[in-house]
């Protein structure tokens, strides 16, 4: 079957089912028909920009970005899965809970601040930064109040 097929698949598992790793998705796949390996379902993964973030019940699941149009994504994301910041000079490191780093870098650039030039993701980890040295407080507050939300 073709790529595209293959996608469109995944994109409806997705929207219909949650799944934390991705062998429980290829399961699902293969019985559909799709025989993927791990390495060709991580690249459309990454093709589809599907992001794996943690639910309110601690267990991480992927989902689709345009689905954060009805929940900005760092109000549901951040109160959940911050955990620390601490920046100097333009660069700002958040803390996360593990697993939690890339859904909430992607956030932040979905947010589009002006004072942030780029974000760098890890597992637990992110790296700001910043446009200037003067927006670090500003930022860290930001990140801190949206954190502080919900809990």
């Amino acid at each position: 079957m073709a790529k595209s097929e293959r996608q469109a698949a995944i994109l409806e598992i997705v929207k219909r089912n949650r799944f934390g790793s991705q062998e429980a998705l290829r399961e699902v796949l293969g019985e559909q028909g799709f025989d993927v390996t791990q390495a060709t379902l991580s690249r459309d993964i990454r093709d589809l920009r599907l992001v794996k973030v943690t639910g309110a019940d601690g267990q991480p699941y992927y989902m689709l970005p345009e689905e954060w149009e009805t929940t900005p994504p760092l109000e549901g994301l951040l109160p959940t899965l911050f955990l620390a910041a601490e920046g100097t000079g333009n660069l700002l490191v958040l803390r996360t809970m593990t697993g939690g780093a890339q859904a909430v870098a992607l956030g932040i650039d979905w947010e589009e601040w002006p004072e942030v030039l780029g974000t760098i993701a890890g597992v637990d980890t992110i790296l700001l930064i910043l446009r200037s040295s003067d927006h670090l407080a500003t930022v860290k507050e930001r990140v801190e109040a949206i954190a502080r939300a919900k809990r």
